[in-house]
């Protein structure tokens, strides 16, 4: 059932965190995978990225009883060679995959200067910035992009989808500004977004979402059909229409698909389709990214240059007083404080299908408000 906006409840990150863990485990996922796991998801809908978070477990329900989602895989290093290295996420969750993979590009750039970790065989490891989050904590600037199972962004002058939303997270860090944290879909928005739009009952933007002869989608629930059912239509390019430099973001989506995919030897999801057997994984593939600062400069100058940039772009005159100029980063940080404080929002129609996959995986339902 479809809820009207209502938000069921708003709960403490902890408490998310917990419900996540609880039902991967009765899933059947490793005690020290789940806890990954759980954690960063969690910590995605503490930065307000609902789309990523816990808003994934019945999608990831649907995979697991299709049985192309393996929740007992233990991810496994295939190559690795000094700066580089590439791991098999054995058909598992990514999160794993993705967090060790990090790291592992995070240590090789503490070495050498710079590291790159590729993964194959994985599967949706939620929002890319979480991973970029990981290098900049370590003190390390961070790129991570993806492939996607989902064919539904329909490129540039095309009537069909090809390609996923392939996201790109870039994160450099500061001295003592936030640091710099972009995470985007190579699409105008990403699927999941559409979906929270489809539990709260809101209409989209006109050019998210195209149909069949590429006329504008705004009511989510027939989007969600357009990018999930039907072989036509689905979401645009970054910039929506071609007069709108769309062909940037169908650029785009194919980098994140060549360093994400074909670079680990990963699936391509469109000519994959068509010959793919009922219980085959999704094969998805990631790459990542990490340089070392101190290896191309003095210690703490790039992070004070990084300062001194962030703070040029706040003195930036702003269009509306009550709207400061902010960078990439900063409204996750801030809605990462509010959530720590008042809780993490479950709307309605979220919470009833949460509590239906409780009872079929025969864990207790957490997310009631205290």
């Amino acid at each position: 059932m479809r809820g009207n906006g209502a938000i069921a409840a708003e709960v403490p990150v902890e408490q998310v965190r917990e419900q996540i863990l609880q039902v991967l485990m009765a899933w059947g996922m490793a005690q020290d995978l789940a806890h990954i796991t759980a954690g960063l998801m969690a910590r995605t809908d503490l930065l307000g990225i609902d789309s990523h978070g816990i808003s994934m477990l019945p999608a990831y329900e649907e995979k697991l009883r299709a049985g192309t989602l393996r929740l007992d895989a233990r991810p496994r290093v295939l190559r690795d060679g000094g700066a580089s290295a590439l791991i098999d996420g054995m058909g598992g969750l990514g999160y794993p995959v993705a967090a060790q993979a990090m790291n592992l590009a995070v240590d090789k750039a503490l070495q050498h200067g710079v590291g790159a970790v590729s993964v194959c065989n994985s599967h949706h490891f939620g929002a890319a910035g979480v991973y970029a989050r990981i290098a900049v904590e370590r003190g390390v600037v961070g790129l991570v992009t993806s492939s996607a199972n989902g064919v539904i962004m329909v490129p540039t002058r095309g009537a069909m989808p090809m390609l996923g939303t392939n996201p790109i997270a870039f994160g450099a860090p500061a001295a003592y500004n936030e640091p710099f944290l972009l995470d985007m879909a190579t699409t105008t928005v990403a699927a999941n977004k559409v979906k929270v739009y489809d539990f709260l009952d809101k209409p989209l933007p006109p050019g998210w979402a195209v149909d069949g002869q590429g006329g504008a989608v705004t009511d989510a629930a027939a989007a969600m059909q357009y990018i999930f059912k039907h072989p036509e239509g689905g979401l645009t390019p970054l910039g929506g229409t071609a007069d709108m430099s769309s062909h940037k973001g169908y650029g785009l989506a194919m980098m994140a698909q060549i360093l994400g995919g074909t670079l680990s030897g990963s699936a391509f999801a469109a000519r994959r389709a068509p010959t793919r057997r009922p219980g085959e994984p999704d094969d998805v593939g990631h790459f990542f990214l990490a340089l070392n600062p101190d290896a191309f400069r003095a210690a703490g100058s790039f992070e004070s240059d990084m300062d001194d940039m962030i703070d040029a772009m706040h003195d930036t005159p702003p269009a509306n007083p009550d709207e400061p100029v902010l960078v990439a980063g900063e409204p996750e940080a801030a809605e990462r404080a509010r959530r720590l404080h008042a809780g993490i929002p479950i709307p309605t129609a979220l919470a009833e299908r949460l509590r239906a996959i409780c009872e079929r995986a025969g864990t207790p339902y957490l997310l009631d408000a205290a």
